[in-house]
């Protein structure tokens, strides 16, 4: 059980990480340091898009519309960093303590 316990961290640091670099590169590109025209920022952009709109996705038809602000990757980062809490306070289970 100890290797299900390491392997849902794992995800969720790999999720965490991802998140961290779409949401530094979207400021990035909104405020024109990078360009989506470069071909290799695109390719990132497309392939961070690619992984994390699955997750987005659902949140933004919850949320209300608030213009041009989206709260998805805010929502997703609490539930992840919740998520990692549950775990490590639980982890007792998965060891059998």
């Amino acid at each position: 059980m100890g290797t299900l316990h390491y392997a849902l961290m794992l995800i969720l640091d790999v999720v965490w990480f991802i998140m961290i670099a779409h949401i530094i590169l979207s400021w990035l590109i909104s405020f024109q340091v990078l360009n989506t025209r470069q071909p290799m920022v695109a390719q990132i952009w497309y392939g961070l898009n690619r992984l994390l709109e699955p997750i987005y996705g659902p949140i933004r038809r919850i949320l209300p519309q608030m213009g041009g602000l989206d709260l998805a990757p805010l929502v997703v980062f609490i539930g992840v960093i919740i998520l990692q809490r549950a775990l490590i306070n639980n982890a007792g289970f998965f060891y059998g303590y």
